[in-house]
Parts: structure tokens; C-alpha cells; sequence
């Protein structure tokens, strides 16, 4: 039996899907940015994978998504937006696999990089394998975007991969189906049949040995060995120190209250803050943690002034934030800009 949210590991979402989901509101007339800041979300650190949204925020970010657009089949429409690089490491490694069921066995195996609460089961029988998803929490009102986009998304993976449908193919879907379906059938090249007992796509055995068309064995290697250094720090990342800190990372605006992140994470202050201090951390330790790499960032990256990054970091003024750079780094903000980069000094 599925566990609830807060039953669970909070092992985060690759910013990147609600970043994809951002744009897609955008363009039906939705303000995106107004909606992530009311959620707490920085707009601006989205569009890297490297970073991770909470669960919790990223529930209630495509529950308002769906409500303020109108859109109940906005699932399908992100399953046929994620091309494979937005799958980071583990999609650039099923590009280049030799066949089909390569590929899926990369599915099957690194799944947890790109949505750690749902799991994929393999079942051949006879002529067919079915791919059986399966929740490992209670997905509640999001049931049907959750798999919406997972299952109709490997099913444009499939298109991806192949450059056409796998032939034979069909999408089994537990429940009625929904009216807006419908309006999505030219998206879908696949027979799909609901009230079923199960989500899951069927495939013919035979469609196994497919040939991928981006083959190229060397990026597989090189990505597989990606995935599993990904797959082990995502592991090390479990604890709840980790978990405060990605909430800390994507928050707007920044830094964030205590008060804030333990609302985010269903906890109280005090919890958070005893959680913290059995893994020896403190919430302040991890603001300043974040902020040092905004702050290299920012200073290696951009032309920005000391004030302008100081305003960025949530500091009063430029003096404030070079003190607290220098008790970090032993150094001034503009003797590190001038270190790493030949701009000249702005400020």
C-alpha cells in the first residue's frame, strides 16, 4: 500500500519538468512567475537539473497549474513536451543504447534520478512485457497528471528513441477515462484502454531488439556512469538536512524564513531545527552554504555590482555581504572576481 507524502523520503523533483510546465502555462496566457513566487519557488533557478524541488512545493505548484489554466489534461500536454535531454544523464544514456530494451532496463534501474516516488516493474509473459508503474505514495488529486505524464511520456520516449510508434504497443490505464482525453488522441499513436488494472504499457517482445537511431556506445558508457554517480549522491542526499536545503536552494524570496521551510517540509521550528542538529548542521550553516555559491556564481558569471549580488543574497547592503564573504573565504568579493574571471571590477 502506497505511503502518504510525509511518510516518504522527500528526495526531491528535477526542477527542469516544472520548469517545462512554467512554460507551457506561459503559453496559455498563465502568469508562471507570479504563480511559481506564490508557492515560494524561484523562477530563476528552474531551468537547472541540477536542481531539485521539494516535493511538497512541487505538488502544490501543478495542483495551482492545473486549476489556473484550466487544464485537466496538462499531464499529456507535459509527456509531449519532454524531449530526452531533459532527462538528463539517464536520457542521454537510453539515446544512445543499442535497442529498445536496453533503454528500458536504464528506465527501470534509474528511475529515482528523475521521479524517485514512482517505480516501473518489468513482467514478460508469453509474447509481451509490460511496463507496470507503480506509486509509491498516495498521489491523491494528482493521480491522474502523475501518470498522465509519466506513462504517455515514455510512450513519446518510445517515438524518440525508434523515430516512430513501437509497433504492436498498447497503454493500459486504471480507471474511466477522463473526458479531456479526446482533445489529446493525435498526441497519443498508441491504443489506450482504461478501467484497467493497472498503468502500464504492453510491448511486444519482438520490439525489444529495436534498434535505438542515436546508438553511440562510448556516450552510453560515459552516461551510465553519470547515472550511477547521480544514483549514489541522490542516496547520500536522503537526509533531512538535505531536504531543508533544497527547499532553501529554489526558495523565493531569498533567503527564506525558518518558519517557511518547516511549513514547506509539515514540520514545526522546533523539529526542524532538532532534526538539523542530529546531523551536527544548523539552518543558518545551510543558508550561508547556499549563499557562497550563489555569490561565486554570480561573481564569476555576471557583470552584477557587489550591491546587486548583495540584494540578491538577502544582505542589507555590499559592506554586509563582503564581511560575511570574507569570514567564508578568507577573502574580499572582488579579489575572488578578479581571481576567476578578466572582467573588470563593476563596483
Amino acid at each position: 500500500m502506497p505511503a502518504v507524502a510525509s511518510q516518504v523520503q522527500d528526495l526531491g523533483l528535477p526542477a527542469i519538468y516544472l520548469h517545462t510546465i512554467a512554460e507551457l502555462l506561459r503559453q496559455r496566457g498563465v502568469d508562471d512567475r507570479a504563480l511559481l513566487t506564490r508557492v515560494g519557488l524561484d523562477p530563476a533557478c528552474l531551468a537547472d537539473d541540477d536542481v531539485r524541488v521539494s516535493l511538497s512545493q512541487a505538488s502544490e505548484f501543478v495542483t495551482r497549474a492545473i486549476v489556473e489554466s484550466g487544464e485537466p489534461g496538462l499531464g499529456v500536454l507535459l509527456a509531449s513536451e519532454l524531449r530526452l535531454p531533459l532527462h538528463g544523464a539517464l536520457g542521454i544514456a537510453a539515446m544512445n543504447s543499442r535497442t529498445l530494451g536496453e533503454a528500458m532496463d536504464l528506465m527501470v534501474r534509474y528511475l529515482s534520478l528523475r521521479a524517485p516516488h514512482l517505480r516501473i516493474f518489468c513482467v514478460t509473459e508469453g509474447d509481451t512485457t509490460t511496463l507496470r508503474v507503480v506509486a509509491s505514495l498516495e498521489l491523491g488529486p494528482l493521480q491522474s497528471f502523475i501518470m498522465d505524464a509519466m506513462v504517455f511520456g515514455c510512450v513519446a520516449m518510445g517515438i524518440q528513441l525508434l523515430g516512430e510508434p513501437v509497433r504492436g504497443a498498447r497503454v493500459h490505464r486504471r480507471g474511466r477515462e477522463p473526458s479531456y482525453i479526446q482533445r489529446f488522441r493525435d498526441r497519443i499513436p498508441l491504443p489506450v484502454h482504461y478501467e484497467c488494472d493497472e498503468d502500464a504499457i504492453v510491448i511486444p517482445n519482438r520490439a525489444l531488439a529495436a534498434p535505438i537511431q542515436f546508438s553511440d556506445d562510448e556516450v552510453a558508457r560515459a552516461s551510465r556512469q553519470q547515472c550511477e554517480q547521480a544514483l549514489h549522491r541522490l542516496t547520500e542526499d536522503a537526509g533531512f538536512g538535505a531536504r531543508v536545503r533544497r527547499v532553501i536552494e529554489t526558495s523565493h524570496p531569498f533567503p527564506p524564513k525558518l518558519g517557511r521551510v518547516a511549513g514547506t517540509l509539515f514540520v514545526s521550528e522546533r523539529t526542524l531545527k532538532r532534526r538539523l542538529q542530529e546531523e551536527s548542521i544548523s539552518f543558518q550553516q545551510l543558508v550561508d552554504q547556499v549563499r557562497l555559491e550563489r555569490a561565486r556564481d554570480l561573481l564569476a558569471n555576471t557583470r552584477m555590482s557587489l550591491s546587486q549580488i548583495a540584494d540578491a543574497l538577502g544582505y542589507a547592503d555590499a559592506a554586509n555581504f563582503t564581511r560575511a564573504f570574507k569570514r567564508w573565504t578568507g577573502i574580499s568579493p572582488s579579489a575572488h572576481r578578479n581571481r576567476r574571471q578578466p572582467l573588470a571590477a563593476v563596483d
